[in-house]
């Protein structure tokens, strides 16, 4: 009899700037909109990141939130509004900003990036998970 090999979990997992303000701000509203525990979370910061995407640029202001689910990887506007797509309620209406085309989405979304760190501050440690969202956090 030979043992079985588990499954890799199917549920999506968030990669985003672990030491980000904002994007610790944007964590924290997904972790309660996500009431039914589908997506994960990894710093890009983390082993994670390291082991399952290409190397990151050395500029921390150039990464963008990554988004890896059953269609694969997105990044940056298309990767905000494919999350944005799996939650409820008015997250799921952000989704229209898809008629705006994807080249000028995702200069805003650099524009913001690059300045995250000077508008919002930057922690100092990736944030710890509390025990309650231990689950839903990756390393």
């Amino acid at each position: 009899m030979s043992a079985s090999v588990p499954a890799p979990d199917p549920r999506p997992i968030i990669f985003f700037d672990g030491v980000c303000h904002l994007c610790n701000w944007w964590v924290d509203r997904l972790l309660r909109a996500d009431r039914s525990g589908q997506l994960r979370f990894a710093p890009l910061q983390g082993v994670t990141a390291q082991r399952m995407l290409p190397p990151l640029p050395h500029n921390s202001a150039a990464w963008s939130v990554i988004y890896l689910d059953e269609h694969g990887v997105r990044h940056e506007s298309d990767a905000a509004l494919a999350i944005c797509a799996r939650l409820v309620g008015a997250w799921r209406l952000l989704t229209v900003l898809r008629i705006i085309p994807r080249p000028l989405r995702d200069a805003v979304y650099r524009f913001i990036a690059q300045h995250r760190y000077r508008w919002f501050g930057q922690l100092a440690t990736c944030r710890l998970p509390t025990p309650a969202e231990q689950a839903r956090f990756l390393p």
